[in-house]
């Protein structure tokens, strides 16, 4: 499971610059997509070999004061609940202000560690004046200036120290299971999906409670195949408010990417593939998951004779560079190739473990290498000597050379390419990095 971190605080005080420093501070972002509405982002940040998930929480919406406060306790709450620590970002510039106690109000309730951070400490005046916020009875407190990185190293420094190497309370048993995520924008028919799954009478279920109140984990097992489903459809209910419900949707989605190995991406038939479900797709190939792509509610879409093959051409020409990817047409609501759905996650999971032996790597790949050269490099012979696996989780690959900068996108693409077709990375995510010999 991965550690998550919320950015809280009153509109203007640099939660979004704040954000970015995080990120961009060692240049380890994996990905940084726009939230499903405009104010909100997430993304995954990297400090001393430690990642974990950062959510900047967005303006308020403004109305009166008292429904300013309400909007701030409502958002406040939605990231205290689902984060496992809080930085509670005010602004030295402006001082303390009511809705700063406000806040602070709502984060003394909680259990989880509140990192009080002052912004825009940018010289010694404002260390001085600064000094006001030691009023809130926080500690300990930050003092940084997100916009030139001064102070966020302690920051990063207290976040990690909280972040152990094992973030799942899961039972051993259950770890070792395949764990696929039902994951995908809303009403795509995630829950009828995962009703149709284990809704037969025959079926053995236990529910395990999920880390979260309403992530549900499944645990599957019937006709010989034995796997944890992990829904990311249990939000509906949560709230009425449209925006916290995405908002939620957003974060469930990635928590259930950190745990899963493989995903299984729901798309609306009739709607097709949106920018929102290309950041999904994106952010879980960069966290190496597998995926299968589930076209649901096909019965709805009205077919010709090629109506499937040429939905498929256009997806994976969206999809693109990764397009080597299992894209399945379902139906959950009559469990039209659900159960083809689960053999495919199981085969992507068996590839995701694949280990090449490195005699038979050399062997295949240094064949694919002779039949087509890497192109010359101011008149050097790029030449690869020697190929390795790596011992990673996603499949990664280094390839030794004598000019490893110099091997540009179309030849590794070429190289992705072989690797996936000679031992079948279907739906699999691959590393390729090339190393000095």
């Amino acid at each position: 499971m991965s550690f998550t971190v919320a950015i809280v605080g009153r509109p203007n005080v640099g939660k979004s610059t704040l954000f970015n420093r995080l990120l961009e501070q060692r240049k380890a972002i994996v990905d940084d997509v726009s939230g499903v509405t405009r104010d909100r982002q997430y993304g995954v940040a990297d400090w001393n070999g430690k990642t974990f998930n950062v959510i900047d929480t967005g303006g308020f919406v403004h109305g009166s004061e008292d429904m300013f406060e309400k909007e701030i306790a409502k958002q406040v709450l939605v990231a205290v609940e689902e984060a496992q620590a809080i930085i509670f970002l005010v602004d030295a510039a402006t001082g303390l202000t009511d809705l700063d106690d406000a806040m602070a109000a709502v984060l003394r309730k909680s259990t989880k560690p509140v990192f009080l951070t002052v912004n825009k400490v940018d010289n010694n005046d404002r260390l001085l004046e600064a000094s006001e916020f030691y009023s809130l009875g926080m500690e300990p407190v930050f003092f940084i200036a997100a916009a030139s990185g001064s102070g966020t190293g302690e920051l990063l420094d207290a976040i990690t120290e909280l972040i152990t190497d094992d973030h799942s309370a899961q039972s051993e048993e259950l770890a070792a299971l395949p764990k696929f995520a039902i994951i995908g924008q809303p009403n795509t028919g995630k829950s009828s999906l995962l009703n149709a799954l284990i809704g037969q009478e025959r079926t053995i279920v236990s529910n395990v409670a999920g880390t979260t109140r309403d992530t549900i984990h499944t645990h599957y097992n019937l006709f010989q195949k034995e796997f944890v489903l992990i829904d990311t459809a249990g939000i509906r209910r949560k709230s009425k408010v449209h925006e916290d419900l995405e908002f939620y949707s957003v974060i469930r989605a990635i928590k259930a990417m950190d745990e899963a190995d493989v995903c299984l991406l729901l798309l609306d038939a009739e709607k097709g593939i949106t920018a929102q479900d290309l950041s999904i797709f994106s952010l879980a190939s960069k966290k190496g998951k597998g995926i299968v792509m589930l076209v649901n509610k096909w019965d709805l879409v009205a077919k010709q004779t090629n109506t499937a093959v040429t939905y498929e051409k256009e997806l994976k020409k969206r999809l693109a560079p990764f397009s080597d990817v299992p894209i399945l047409f379902i139906s959950a609501l009559e469990k039209t190739r659900i159960f083809k759905a689960i053999e495919t996650a199981l085969q992507v999971y068996e590839s995701r473990k694949r280990k090449v032996s490195t005699s038979k790597l050399n062997d295949v790949i240094g064949k694919a290498i002779e039949a087509y050269h890497p192109p010359v490099v101011r008149g050097h012979p790029i030449k690869i000597k020697f190929i390795t696996q790596l011992p990673t989780v996603t499949p990664s690959f280094a390839f030794f050379c004598n000019f490893p900068e110099d091997i540009k996108t179309p030849y590794r693409n070429y190289l992705e390419n072989q690797l996936r077709e000679q031992f079948d990375f279907t739906g699999v995510p691959i590393r390729i990095y090339f190393r000095k010999k």
